[in-house]
C-alpha cells in the first residue's frame, strides 16, 4: 500500500489525546516527538483540548500534567452520543 498523501484519519487533536492517555506525565516535547508534531503546533492542539474540555491541566512542580476527560462528548454531530472515551479504547488507548 502507498504511503497515504497529504492527509490522515486522525487529526493531530486525537493523536494528542491518544498519547496523553498513553502517558500522562509526558513532556510537550516528548507528546510532540510521538505525536509528529512542532512543539508549538502540540501547545496550540492542548490549549485547544484544554478549552474545550477534553483535557484537563494540573501544574506539578514546574511541569504540567494532562488528563483526558474520558465522558466528553465527540464533536461531531454524527457521533456526539458518543464519548471520548470510547474512541480512545478503540484507537486502542
Amino acid at each position: 500500500m502507498a504511503e497515504p498523501k497529504g492527509w490522515t484519519f486522525v487529526t493531530s487533536h486525537a493523536v494528542l489525546l491518544i498519547e496523553v492517555k498513553r502517558n500522562r506525565n509526558s513532556t510537550v516535547r516528548e507528546l510532540a516527538a510521538r505525536a509528529g508534531l512542532t512543539e508549538r503546533q502540540t501547545h496550540r492542539v492542548l490549549a485547544d483540548l484544554v478549552e474545550s474540555g477534553y483535557l484537563e491541566r494540573q501544574r506539578v512542580g514546574r511541569r504540567n500534567s494532562y488528563r483526558v476527560n474520558d465522558h466528553a462528548p465527540l464533536r461531531h454531530p454524527s457521533v456526539k452520543a458518543q464519548q471520548i472515551g470510547d474512541l480512545l479504547e478503540a484507537l486502542g488507548a
